[in-house]
């Protein structure tokens, strides 16, 4: 039986998941991240915690430079503007003529008429993967401007799941949806990750940190980009479930969650991994 056959029954997560933050502390790759002014500094700790090396790169100017040599590519729109835009446009297309993964969070997609036509347009430059909430990737699915609620979703992660679903087949992208458990599909198979605690939906940006991981786990794998979009949001809900044993609120969450992903060893991974198949 070869891996995709075992990945696509559900076995063997456990080990996938350790060996995929394996190689992210082994290899350190170069993650490019044209994120939210908001996110900035926790996708940049969460990265490093996992080994990851992070590059805050959005000038236009340097695209052309500086993308090639990256490992991969994450791009957020949480803090969209007209000036930012021609920037992950070049840096998506870039990625995609060289081969090179590139993730898309789709913040508050459906938010403006400007903001949903900016995703509709980098989705055209075929992102390996797509994470989003449930409302965010409904309204790409059915790209219509309609009310959300700011950044959060009115929508849970399985109200979210056929537009998950004809998003990948439509757009040729992995798409996970975030959530009490999130949804991870390739418009054929389907798993849950049931790792993480409602108190991370409290801490700012942690979606924006989880889509930066999801960029550094394809990165050492990109042939395998539904394995590493959904080993890394359970990952980073281990990391969540661990650091709500120490925190005491929101803010010191964010701060334990960031050193549990750091410390997280094998035993723990492998013991505390909840990534199951979805009919």
């Amino acid at each position: 039986m070869d891996n995709s056959n075992i990945h696509q029954q559900g076995d063997c997560w456990e080990d996938k998941a350790w060996n995929l933050l394996s190689k992210v502390r082994q290899q350190s790759p170069l993650i490019q991240c044209i994120t939210n002014f908001v996110s900035m500094d926790i996708v940049a700790n969460t990265l490093l915690s996992a080994g990851a090396s992070p590059a805050m790169i959005h000038a236009v100017d340097e695209i052309c430079e500086f993308t090639p040599v990256v490992h991969a590519l994450c791009i957020n729109v949480g803090t969209l503007t007209p000036e930012w835009l021609p920037a992950m446009k070049s840096a998506a297309a870039l990625a995609a003529e060289l081969g090179k993964p590139w993730v898309l969070d789709p913040v508050a997609a459906a938010a403006s008429s400007f903001r949903l036509k900016a995703c509709l347009d980098l989705i055209e430059l075929k992102p390996t993967v797509i994470r989003g909430n449930g409302s965010e990737i409904i309204a790409l699915s059915n790209a219509s401007v309609g009310h959300s609620k700011g950044v959060d979703s009115l929508h849970t992660s399985t109200d979210a799941l056929e537009a998950a679903k004809s998003l990948a087949q439509a757009s040729g992208s992995v798409v996970a949806v975030s959530g009490a458990v999130d949804l991870i599909t390739d418009g054929h198979r389907f798993v849950g990750a049931h790792n993480g605690v409602p108190m991370m939906q409290l801490i700012t940006a942690t979606g924006c940190s989880v889509t930066a991981l999801i960029s550094a786990f394809v990165a050492v794998d990109p042939s395998h980009a539904f394995e590493a979009a959904a080993s890394a949001l359970s990952i980073f809900g281990i990391a969540g479930e661990m650091g709500m044993n120490l925190a005491k609120g929101p803010a010191s969450l964010r701060v334990h969650l960031i050193d549990s992903l750091y410390n997280l060893n094998e035993a723990t991974v492998k013991n505390r991994v909840k990534i199951t198949s979805l009919p």
